[in-house]
């Protein structure tokens, strides 16, 4: 399936049974809920125990295997993690062990990203459907049909999940019911997740193009066609939409009119996602036989540095107090100084996808043996 290789990484108190890495308990702030983070930049500003000092202490504390292809990535929120799994299964597992606190069983493979909002736990599966179930319990809320498989990670805002499917749609639900509020059809499959920000819904699509939708009734505000596929997710930062596309491209999009304000040539196909932090955005570029991590200026595209690793990286990029952290194809994952590029960490891990940064751990979905990873400090 050749979403996996572009791909496009929660308990209540009474589960609680330690505190998680150096915190004495979970801040609900420096939870990981859903694919951008709550603020569509792919960045944790609340982590305070994993910085360039310590990140190079990590350890694995646990992993929970699937023993089956593919993984979505972690969602952290409630004292719990979320995630989902090729063999169909969505779980929660307790943070500070792993344990299995509770499963839900699909029709298919599970490759959409979790969010957390509200008391439920949201996500797309291959059978074709959203869900929505009770994040403490794993008990279905409700589901809703769409016409092709759902890939997409949803983004929850303003009581509506919002998502795409490979039927070429976005849908907008009610988050409580799964009604639909509306749909939107582009010209091709859209495995982008969208992000949310000011009343508008930007995604990719296969088409090639980047869209703004109004988030209230679906309605286009603006398109923006770039030279390739757009596999990967937009991040929303200061009033800038950036995002890659198949075309070698990251582009920086003014968020009101779509209009270009600069792009990025990396060398190779832009599928994984941006992420943005204190004026810089952080992408990687695949040539299918290397990648390059890079670091530009938010504002103006100027590179501020760049670091090579061998094979492609299809998982989306994250950041968090002065760390980007970033899987490749090679079997490893790297947590690099978000100023300098220097390598400061890494982990032989398979294929790594999705960090997610919460409560001084590192959270990681592995796709070939369909795991995820936790890792923390001494």
């Amino acid at each position: 399936m050749r979403h996996t290789y572009i791909l496009v990484l929660i308990l209540c108190a009474c589960f609680a049974t330690a505190a998680w890495g150096q915190q004495p308990a979970p801040n609900p702030l420096n939870n990981w809920s859903e694919f951008h983070r709550t603020d569509m930049t792919r960045d944790n500003p609340y982590e305070e125990v994993l910085n360039i000092e310590h990140v190079g202490e990590l350890q694995l504390k646990w992993k929970y295997s699937s023993n089956f292809y593919g993984c979505s990535g972690a969602a952290v929120a409630n004292g719990m993690v979320y995630a989902g799994f090729g063999n169909g299964q969505e779980v929660a597992l307790n943070p500070s062990t792993g344990d299995e606190l509770w499963s839900y069983q699909t029709g298919n493979s599970i490759y959409s990203f979790p969010a957390v909002a509200d008391g439920a736990v949201y996500f797309g599966s291959e059978d074709y459907n959203v869900y929505a179930l009770k994040a403490a319990t794993g008990a279905q809320l409700w589901s809703f049909s769409t016409g092709n498989q759902v890939v997409s990670a949803p983004a929850v805002a303003n009581g509506a999940v919002y998502i795409g499917s490979e039927d070429d749609k976005v849908y907008a639900l009610n988050a409580s019911t799964g009604a639909l509020l509306w749909s939107y059809t582009t010209g091709n499959a859209v495995y982008s997740s969208p992000a949310v920000a000011n009343g508008v819904v930007y995604v990719g699509s296969f088409d090639d193009k980047v869209y703004a939708l109004n988030a209230s009734t679906g309605a286009l505000l603006w398109r923006y066609l770039t030279g390739g596929t757009v596999y990967s997710s937009p991040t929303v930062a200061d009033g800038v939409v950036y995002i890659g596309s198949d075309d070698d491209n990251l582009y920086a999009l003014e968020a009101s009119t779509g209009t270009l304000l600069w792009s990025y040539n990396g060398g190779g196909a832009i599928n994984s996602t941006a992420a943005v932090a204190h004026g810089v955005v952080y992408f990687a570029a695949d040539d299918f036989s290397a990648f390059t991590a890079y670091a530009l200026d938010a504002s103006t595209g100027e590179m501020r540095w760049s670091y090579d690793i061998e094979n492609n990286s299809d998982g989306g990029l994250s950041v968090a107090n002065g760390v980007v952290y970033v899987g490749s194809n090679n079997g490893a994952t790297y947590a690099l100084n978000a100023s300098t590029g220097a390598e400061l960490w890494s982990y032989k891990n398979g294929l790594p996808l999705q960090p997610s940064v919460a409560n001084g751990m590192l959270f990681l979905g592995e796709n070939e043996l369909g795991e995820i990873e936790a890792f923390g400090l001494p």
